[in-house]
């Protein structure tokens, strides 16, 4: 495990490995993780995404199979599936007003007008088509966390795209379920290669103030 890592060295640090020692993650190091990703923000704190842990192999050769055979899920020792829930919204949210109420963090009257702003907004976004983007945007910033937390703990993660949707829910048993999106996977273990860092643009060719000014 890395000790003293800041977020800030997290982010410089971490680099994205295709290729895994077949070593097991730690229990505890997974529990952490997936413990850091539901404290991730979330619109409304919908909290609508959910988060499925592969490491069995039938899973693993399933989402190989999904992701066309990318060597993460032949190598990793676990495959976290982030699953987007664009209809959270409108099921029983008295749990989590709950919750925060009793936490401190929202009175009676709050929660009253909150809840009533919730519906409004998302009945606004379901008109317009845009429940799915919403709870992608908000299981991408989970599974974000999960990549910094997992460099703290000495872990390497991928952040993986291409892979067909219809397959990765089979895989995880929700082929039938088309109210749910899958918004990414990231593949977690122990590195067995070295990344080195490409580099990025100076500053100035993607920050801007005021207006953009890209091309």
């Amino acid at each position: 495990m890395i000790k003293n890592v800041s977020v800030a060295d997290a982010i410089r640090t971490r680099r994205t490995v295709r290729h895994y020692l077949p070593d097991p993650v730690p229990t505890a190091h997974l529990d952490t993780l997936l413990d850091l990703a539901m404290q991730a923000p979330s619109s409304w704190n919908l909290q609508d995404r959910s988060v499925v842990v592969v490491s069995d192999t039938a899973g693993l050769e399933g989402l190989a199979w999904a992701t066309g055979g990318q060597p993460q899920p032949q190598e990793a020792p676990v495959v976290l599936v982030f699953v987007a829930e664009p209809h959270a919204w409108r099921a029983d949210r008295s749990d989590v007003n709950e919750q925060a109420r009793r936490n401190g963090a929202w009175s009676d009257e709050f929660i009253t007008g909150f809840a009533a702003a919730s519906v409004e907004f998302q009945q606004g976004l379901a008109e317009r088509g845009l429940e799915r983007e919403y709870a992608v945007k908000d299981a991408m910033i989970a599974a974000t966390y999960v990549m910094l937390a997992a460099t703290e703990l000495g872990l390497a993660t991928s952040p993986m795209n291409g892979w067909d949707e219809q397959k990765v829910k089979k895989t995880i048993g929700i082929e039938d379920r088309a109210d749910l999106a899958i918004a990414l996977l990231v593949s977690v273990g122990y590195a067995a290669e070295e990344r080195i860092h490409p580099g990025r643009r100076a500053l100035g060719n993607n920050v801007f103030h005021g207006r953009y000014q890209g091309a």
